[in-house]
This record gives structure tokens, sequence and C-alpha cells, in this order.
């Protein structure tokens, strides 16, 4: 077989590594279960018809799924794409499960997503989404969009991310102020501004010019979008550009509410940040985007916003208020740059130590005597000299040697980090508290030769 080529945008973890996520994983569950979520599971693939429809995004190539073998009865049936996001399978099986659920349905989900982008920093065609999302039946109250910010809130300040902030916006406030202008094409205006950063402010503007968007509008437009501001000023600055328009005024008022509401929990914790658009448009209203302080450049690693009708039976609506963090993203940039790992990088806090392979049997027995009390154990593979097999245990950051018989009267096990060694029983050892605990910790930078 010939070596394999790498694919790029499939991110695939080393041990370690993987470790890491799977803690940061369970540190995001456990904050989403604390604050009320259920968890759900979606099905991987959505009709193309559903994916490209009202939750669609024509900037996202989606990943078309098919036999490779199709019959005709195969290709009778709707085309199948791999969803992009989770909250347009989500709006699907809230519809499919409405008379199941209990409402107001607040779920987590974390799954992996595709999106047929061109691969970068930070960005990939596979990637591991955490969601949490709030819909009810025909009314959603708004003091959800306040509630949401306050959840990830939590989640990030248990991991050791640093600085962050979360940007609101709210959509209907470059909605009305569009029309107020007299632009009809809002959808398309939006994803215009939504690349603000990423092409700057002239070639937004020229973009703009060349659908059609007079130049005094245009540099209204960017004025709006240049607004930034810690508290609720934000109202007084937009309403100084002079554009009047009723879903102005309305976006207004609720994203004054979101950011003072949310100052009495976590001072400080939302930014008004009126380029904030969200360029798919089943969004509706508050919109969130949050950025690590230092690495703005870097993008959002937490994003989503309020949606009104993307889930609708055609009788009943469930509107809907989401937040999503792109964990792959997040940590592409914590443990690629910021040196994030666990304590120690393996579960295994143990190495039976094998005396010769006639013996094997009685560390198996002290295996399992460990593992039964909750102690992650391995059998040593070889019964080699012991220095061999306490260096396979250093290499694979296992921190406790277990010695068969050789103490006086039975066992000893040693700690290899310090190099004590002590008399120990398999059915009454305790791992110290300090290892039973895998935490995350950051690496500390090399000194500078």
């Amino acid at each position: 077989m010939s070596k394999p080529t790498p694919i790029s945008g499939f991110l695939e973890w080393l041990p370690a590594q993987r470790y890491t996520e799977q803690l940061v994983l369970d540190i995001i569950r456990e904050v989403f279960e604390l604050h009320g979520f259920e968890p759900i599971n979606t099905r991987a693939v959505e009709p193309v018809e559903r994916l490209t429809g009202k939750g669609g995004d024509a900037d996202k190539e989606i990943y078309a799924v098919s036999r490779l073998a199709a019959d005709e009865a195969d290709k009778a049936e709707p085309g199948l794409g791999l969803h992009f996001d989770l909250t347009v399978p989500f709006s699907r099986y809230v519809i499919e499960n409405a008379g199941k659920l209990t409402f107001p349905f607040r779920r987590y989900q974390i799954q992996p997503v595709w999106r047929g982008e061109r691969p970068q920093a930070g960005r990939y065609r596979e990637f591991v989404q955490a969601d949490i999302d709030i819909v009810d039946v025909g009314e959603l109250p708004f003091h959800y969009e306040v509630e949401l910010p306050l959840v990830i809130a939590d989640v990030f300040k248990r991991l050791p991310i640093g600085e962050f902030r979360i940007q609101v916006n709210n959509r209907k406030i470059p909605e009305g102020f569009y029309r107020g202008l007299g632009i009809d094409d809002i959808v398309g205006t939006l994803r215009i501004v939504d690349k603000l950063d990423k092409i700057g402010p002239a070639k937004v503007r020229e973009l703009l010019v060349a659908e059609g968007v007079e130049d005094a509008a245009a540099d209204k437009i960017l004025a709006l979008a240049a607004i930034s501001t810690p508290d609720t000023s934000f109202v007084e600055q937009v309403r100084a550009l002079g554009v009047e328009h009723p879903t102005l005024e309305e976006g207004l008022e609720q994203l004054r509410v979101v950011v003072e509401t949310a100052a009495e929990h976590a001072p400080g914790l939302l930014v008004a940040e009126l380029k904030i658009a969200r360029g798919l448009d089943y969004y509706t209203g508050t919109v969130y985007e949050t950025q690590l302080v230092g690495e703005e450049g870097y993008g959002s690693i937490c994003s989503g916003g309020r949606y009104d009708s993307l889930a609708s039976d055609g009788k009943r609506t469930y509107p809907g208020v989401g937040l999503s963090i792109g964990v792959s993203r997040l940590l592409a940039k914590l443990i690629g740059d910021g040196g994030l790992r666990t304590s120690r990088p393996t579960p295994t806090a143990v190495l039976v130590a094998v005396n010769d392979e006639t013996s094997r049997a009685e560390s198996m027995r002290i295996a399992a005597a460990l593992r039964e009390r909750g102690i992650p154990t391995l059998v040593s593979p070889k019964a080699a000299k012991f220095g061999k097999q306490i260096q396979f245990a250093d290499r694979r950051g296992i921190p406790y040697v277990w010695f068969p018989g050789a103490g006086e009267t039975g066992d000893q096990i040693k700690d290899i980090r310090s190099g004590e060694q002590f008399d120990a029983d398999a059915t009454s050892w305790v791992l110290p508290a300090a290892d039973e605990q895998v935490r995350l910790e950051v690496a500390e930078a090399s000194p500078a030769s």
C-alpha cells in the first residue's frame, strides 16, 4: 500500500491532545448540565434542500452524500448533504419531536459538522461544535437572550483561555438602519458587512457601491458598523447618524436591555459591537460573537443568535436562541499556540510491572484490584528489566509503577517523578488526590536562549 496522502482541513489529534480535548468537552458538558440543558444527538445528514433553504448559506459549500453503487431507487430519494452547523438539524428535530418535548426546551449538542471551506488557521472542513439552544412554542421570552452569554461565560471561566469578550448586536439594528436608507437587499448587505474583519472597510465600501448602494449610504453603513461600546451609549451614537425606522428603534431597545441586564450579572462581559452581523440568514434578533482578547485576528470562537422562524411546521413556530462554541477552532489555538495540556498526558495512573512471564497472571490480578477501586491501570507489555519498565511508564506519562512482591511482606509502588518507593496493598492503596483528578494546565514557555 502506498503512503497515505494527507487531506487538509481534517483535524486528527495525537493521544495526549485528544485527552486534553476530552477534558475540555467534559467541562463544557458539565456547565451546560448545571444550567439545565439536556443532551441530544442528531443525524449527520439532512436533505440538501433543507440545508440550502432557510438555514442555508451560499458561502458555505455543503458536502453531498451519495452511495458509490447507487441504483435507481437511490436516485429517486432526496439528495443528502452533511450538516454545516447544528442549528438547522436541531430545528428539524424540534418539528419532528415536538409532541415528545417539554417546552421551553433547553438542549445541548456536541457533534462534528462539515463545511467545504478553504482550510486555514482555525478553520477546518470537519470540526466539533458544542451548542446550547432554548426554543419555545409561538413566543420566546426575551430574557433568554441575556441568559445564554452568561452560560458561555461560565464555561470559559473554567477553561485556561485567558481574557475573552462577548460581542453582541441585534439584527434589527442593521436591518432597520438599511431600510431607513432605502436599501431592500438586507441579507445581501449584511453578508457584505460581515466581511469587514476579513477585507477591511475600504473593500466593503467598494462591494456595497458595486451592489447599488449610494456613496453617502455606504458611508453611513460603515459608520454604524464602527460603533462599539461597553455600555448602552451606542443608542445615542446610532441616533446621531440621522437614520430612522421602527425596526431600528426596536433593535436598539432590545440590545440596550441585553447589555444593561447582563452588566448586572457579569460587568464588562458584553460589548455592543454593531459590525456583528452573522452571515446566516435565519438570525432575527440578538447575535453574538466571542473573541480572545489579544487574538482578535483569529476570529470568533463562539457565536450564535436568535431565530424566530427557522423551526416551523406550517401551523406552529418554534422560536429559539442559541450559541455555539467552535471547540476545534478554540483548541487549535489553545493547544497549538497556547500550550494547553493535561496535568498528565494519559488517563493511566499506574503501570503494574511484570517480574517474568510466568507471573503475569499475578500482575493482572493486581491491576484488576486497582481498577475495581477506580484507579486507571495498565499491565506492562513485557517482562523486561525493571529499569526498562520504568522507562516505558515515564515515556507515557504514567506516574506510578507497581512492583509485585518487591516488599518484605508484599508489593511496593514507586512514584517515578520523586523516586519515592514504599509498601502498598492493591486492595487498600489510595491514589493521591493530586493524581486522581487530571487537570487542564498551560505549559510554561521555554526561556529564551
